[in-house]
């Protein structure tokens, strides 16, 4: 998966630098393409990749991390 990432960002990076270096009749479809391919599919599957072992409850504001959070700050 990592390598497939990889692999679809210089796909979607080349076709955005092609669409603005070649002076051809689609070189505005080009760089669409590329900036289309980064956010709906490059993005998405690169944040699943990342977060796809960890809990969000973590990550979100709850009293018992708000507290936590307090008690690191004070022994500091």
């Amino acid at each position: 998966m990592k390598y497939f990432l990889l692999i679809l960002t210089i796909a979607a990076f080349a076709s955005i630098i092609l669409g603005f270096t070649l002076n051809v009749d689609y070189s505005e479809k080009l760089i669409g393409f590329g900036v289309s391919g980064l956010f709906l599919i490059v993005f998405p599957l690169f944040a699943y990749r990342q977060w796809k072992n960890k809990d969000p409850k973590d990550y979100m504001l709850t009293k018992e991390n708000l507290d936590k959070m307090r008690e690191n700050q004070k022994r500091e």
